[in-house]
């Protein structure tokens, strides 16, 4: 079909059927160089439908529909090149911000992988057919169990008791993201056989992954599964009785006999099971590069404050305490959000004692970060920041983004003391570090962050000419 103009005269805020109307003009054909897309109705109010169609990608995970507006032409698949102006991006990355109706688009999605499969799809099918990315169903649902009580209702016979429900929340909130194999693996394991020594479990992490794993990290990975990864004494009183494994003095992980009971509901140990699976396909094709760079971490990858609790063997989620800055043991993390939002009209140029705009690179080896207010440079919290080994800095753009950019280590250049007046006006003490990184920021993400600084910095620029 060579169509080289497109007119949208229907309005629709579904993103399959704008997909399936863009994708008319996508189409190539010979001698046909670009496609012209003319909307009268105002679907471009959905901007992030933008990036799916042209991506192909339909996992409507923010991050992802983020990272191919920010790399454009890196990561669009095939032989094809788009452009977004900066006046486009910002409008993209808005409606991401605020993306409405995912659950509809969950069962769109289910509806459709449900017909090409002619059965029930699990979170592995999903994950597997490129559909709606598993985590994104789990963030609306908090268990796959619960979305499919909602969407089949009747039809849906697996039925769970409550305790059975609590293990699959637990596990789906904890492991699911496969930021690590550890507890995965150890849950595969146990899943085939009543224990596990310490030897053996080793012994899977050598041959599969070619990695010494240390003692300490396999026993975070049991208390982890033990369901001590919370952050709230409600959340451990909720969870502490999944009773999936326990360890004993002999370093012997044995599988719970109220776990294997719960094991012969064959609803139960197939969401077992899709967790595990869908947990470790997310490891392999995000994060496996950690274990070979003797980082837990991978550059420019996605965390959350929870996530860094796992990855650095906290024992629980420290994500409450974690705020701009969180030193563990000879590590120190700077969380930093680049755009903060803007307080009332009095205090418009603070945001929680700091001038908007504080914390900002200033190319792509140098980062400017200032301490929080009332921590001077003879302080313990300084303290924390210079005379740890390794410093990381986690950046995202604004509140609206749940995860922060893991943009590496860096060391300090220059340490010096300041005054800064707090959100009553008073001056107090604080400390203004400058930052290099040990890697230089790619290009495009750097971008990325600045883009909205830019412009508001040129908005301000134009309004003092014209004072």
């Amino acid at each position: 079909m060579e169509v080289n103009q497109v007119i949208m005269l229907r309005p629709t805020e579904s993103p399959i059927v704008f997909i399936q109307q863009l994708g008319r003009g996508l189409r190539k054909a010979n001698g046909k160089e670009y496609v012209v897309i003319l909307d009268f109705i105002g679907n471009y109010n959905n901007n992030f439908m933008i990036p799916v169609a042209l991506s192909g990608d339909r996992s409507y995970n923010a991050d992802t529909i983020r990272k191919y507006v920010i790399s454009g032409n890196n990561t669009i698949p095939g032989a094809s090149t788009v452009h977004f102006d900066e006046i486009a991006k910002d409008r993209i990355f808005a409606s991401i911000d605020k993306i409405k109706g995912m659950k509809s688009i969950i069962r769109e999605s289910y509806v459709s992988l449900k017909n090409r499969l002619g059965r029930v799809p699990y979170l592995l099918d999903f994950y597997e057919n490129g559909e709606v990315d598993p985590l994104v169903i789990i963030k609306e649902y908090k268990t796959y169990q619960a979305f499919l009580e909602a969407v089949e209702k009747e039809l849906y016979t697996g039925r769970l008791n409550e305790q059975e429900k609590i293990t699959l929340e637990y596990l789906s909130k904890t492991i699911l993201s496969g930021t690590r194999p550890f507890e995965l693996e150890i849950l595969r394991q146990l899943m085939k056989k009543p224990s596990l020594s310490m030897k053996e479990i080793r012994e899977v992490f050598t041959q599969r992954y070619d990695y010494e794993v240390n003692v300490q990290s396999l026993d975070n990975a049991a208390d982890v599964l033990q369901g001590k990864f919370v952050s709230k004494d409600d959340e451990y009183k909720r969870f502490c009785r999944i009773d999936i494994l326990k360890e004993d003095n002999n370093n012997i992980f044995r599988r719970m006999n109220n776990f294997t009971t719960r094991l012969q509901n064959e609803e139960f140990k197939k969401q077992i099971d899709d967790i595990i699976e869908v947990g470790l396909k997310r490891y392999h094709d995000k994060y496996q590069t950690a274990l070979k760079n003797e980082s837990p971490f991978v550059l420019y990858e996605k965390y959350s404050r929870r996530d860094v609790s796992l990855l650095m063997n906290c024992g629980r989620d420290l994500s409450s305490t974690m705020y701009g800055m969180k030193r563990i043991d000879d590590d120190v993390f700077i969380f930093v959000t680049y755009h903060k939002e803007e307080s009332t009209d009095e205090q418009k140029n603070y945001v929680d004692g700091k001038p908007d705009y504080a914390d900002a690179f200033e190319d792509n080896m140098i980062f400017r970060w200032d301490s929080q207010i009332g921590r001077g440079v003879d302080s313990s919290y300084v303290s924390d920041v210079v005379n740890t080994k390794r410093k990381h800095l986690l950046v995202k753009k604004s509140d609206a983004e749940s995860n922060f950019y893991y943009m590496g280590e860096f060391d300090i250049v220059d340490v010096r003391a300041a005054r800064k007046r707090d959100n009553n006006g008073k001056e107090r003490d604080i400390t203004k570090f400058e930052m290099k990184m040990h890697h230089p920021v790619r290009e495009d993400l750097l971008r990325y962050l600045q883009s909205n600084l830019q412009q508001r910095l040129q908005n301000n620029t134009q309004e003092l000419k014209a004072i």
